[in-house]
């Protein structure tokens, strides 16, 4: 398990620090199942954090696999994801208190 965020208070547009991803022989293309989820201290009124992923650890590379936009958190899965990088962002966020994301792998 990967924290993104860990009981922060990220702003919009703010991006968590990047996280490896193993690399196990037998994945054609690199796929795999990402399973992640989102936990609020305080639900914010409104919010939109992505999942993204990249073959190299470079900011423009990062592209969004998956959003959430519960307000009261929820776990997610995508699956086929192809990458070697992964982090989640905050594209919106208002109000709340004490974002979590985690990546479970």
């Amino acid at each position: 398990m990967a924290l993104a965020f860990n009981a922060e208070a990220p702003s919009a547009g703010q991006a968590s620090q990047q996280f490896a991803l193993p690399n196990y022989s037998g994945f054609p293309e690199n796929g795999r199942t990402i399973r992640w989820q989102t936990i609020y201290g305080t639900a914010p009124s409104s919010i939109s954090v992505a999942l993204q992923t990249a073959m190299s650890d470079v900011a423009a590379q990062y592209t969004t696999i998956d959003t959430s936009t519960a307000t009261a958190g929820e776990a997610r899965t995508v699956t086929g994801v192809r990458g070697n990088f992964i982090r989640a962002s905050i594209n919106a966020i208002s109000g709340g208190a004490g974002v979590t994301v985690q990546i479970l792998g």
